[in-house]
């Protein structure tokens, strides 16, 4: 019964990226771009859900060439906005692109001087209006059965997030010893490190 269910939950959620896949286009090269020719680092925003994919997005970025750190944007706007400077690049992720935290922001960061880059899954949000790139992440429809709880659409951001590591990556031509060079501790630092001693 169980079983069943989940993959329901899967094809649903499949689905909806499949769609999304066949809406990525140059926004996406110019992302990649402007992500690539930063000077500072990549600074990603969120809040609740949402804030925790975009944490994990910084985290690979961070790990494969790209520097990137997450600040929650409801501590942006109480002193965090320190840590962001004007050759920073910052991803403002929102499925709502309306969520009060991340505009917020906006005018702030662009005082700042930083570029903004919104991950939304709604074109015509504040969010995506004064942002300068935009890359959607709309899905029609949750896979919570309520429509309420956020499952496709937050497995719509991490799967971008993804798509942007990876291109930076070859962008970079980030290889294994690099790789290694930033994972240092675990089994998988071991074998890397051992590699690259070799």
């Amino acid at each position: 019964m169980y079983a069943k269910r989940a993959q329901q939950i899967f094809d649903e959620e499949i689905r909806e990226l499949q769609k999304l896949k066949c809406c990525i286009n140059d926004s996406f090269n110019q992302v990649v771009q402007v992500l690539y020719e930063c000077t500072g680092k990549v600074v990603m925003m969120g809040i609740g859900k949402t804030g925790i994919i975009a944490h994990k997005i910084a985290a690979s970025l961070a790990s494969t060439g790209t520097p990137a750190i997450f600040v929650n944007a409801a501590e942006a706007i109480h002193g965090d906005l320190g840590m962001i400077s004007a050759n920073d690049v910052a991803v403002l992720v929102s499925n709502s692109g309306s969520t009060s935290e991340i505009t917020n922001v906006i005018d702030p960061l662009h005082r700042l001087g930083c570029v903004i880059v919104a991950m939304t899954g709604n074109l015509n949000s504040p969010l995506a209006i004064r942002a300068d790139y935009v890359l959607s992440i709309h899905v029609d429809l949750e896979a919570c059965p309520l429509g309420l709880a956020p499952t496709t659409s937050t497995t719509a951001t991490l799967l971008m997030g993804d798509a942007l590591m990876v291109c930076l990556m070859e962008k970079r031509c980030f290889k294994a010893e690099d790789f290694g060079l930033y994972h240092p501790g675990g089994a998988l630092g071991r074998k890397l490190l051992a590699r690259v001693e070799n």
